[in-house]
């Protein structure tokens, strides 16, 4: 937690000043923005981290903002603060992914609450992008014919039946499924179905 970053986006600079003495006063790394596209420049998809976001901004306002982070595919924990909140932008925000939304003056404790809970959100997400990566760069050293071989493995099929279903000796299956759990380092059809579920675009092996 010590590495973890939350990230401040407000126009408001004794908003900022003040957030960012709170975040600091228990222990976590700070970056304040008046502008998204600052926080845009600074930001890395691989931290762990969360975005505390005003709604009302010169500019983009936060919804939009986040709606359009999420279009882009960023999974980055937001926390929304406002001084002008209604229903409707409190369901906006919720639908789009927003971990919380707190009206200012800001409760000091109820944020650092949420600040602690998010960035362990935010720390699961990053294992799993982590994860997902290390899947993906196993899966690239597959050749087609092993990958087939691995799908009718998982799909529960003998070697005899896949060297049927293949036209091919179950000696040239053996090998494919030994090179398949090789490449993949994997000792076992369990753990080759676990990868494959773990796959993000596993419907196209």
């Amino acid at each position: 937690m010590s590495e973890a970053t939350v990230f401040l986006i407000d126009d408001d600079s004794a908003v900022r000043d003040a957030l960012s003495l709170l975040m600091r006063s228990i222990g976590l790394r700070v970056q304040a923005f008046e502008q998204v596209q600052q926080f845009l420049d600074s930001y890395d998809p691989d931290m762990v981290c969360c975005l505390i976001l005003d709604i009302r901004m010169p500019g983009i306002n936060g919804l939009a903002f986040q709606e359009a982070l999420k279009a882009a595919g960023n999974t980055v924990p937001v926390i929304f603060i406002t001084g002008h909140g209604d229903l409707a932008q409190c369901t906006r925000a919720f639908k789009a992914g927003a971990v919380d939304f707190l009206v200012k003056p800001v409760d000091e404790q109820a944020l650092i609450d949420c600040v602690q809970k998010t960035m362990k959100l935010a720390a699961v997400r990053q294992q799993v992008r982590f994860f997902q990566r290390e899947v993906m760069q196993k899966f690239s050293r597959l050749t087609e014919r092993e990958k087939l071989v691995l799908a009718l493995m998982v799909a529960g099929l003998s070697n005899k039946a896949i060297a049927t279903q293949l036209e091919v000796s179950i000696r040239t299956v053996e090998s494919h499924r030994a090179n398949t759990m090789e490449k993949l380092e994997v000792s076992s059809l369990a753990e080759c179905v676990k990868l494959q579920l773990a796959y993000p675009d596993r419907d196209v092996l």
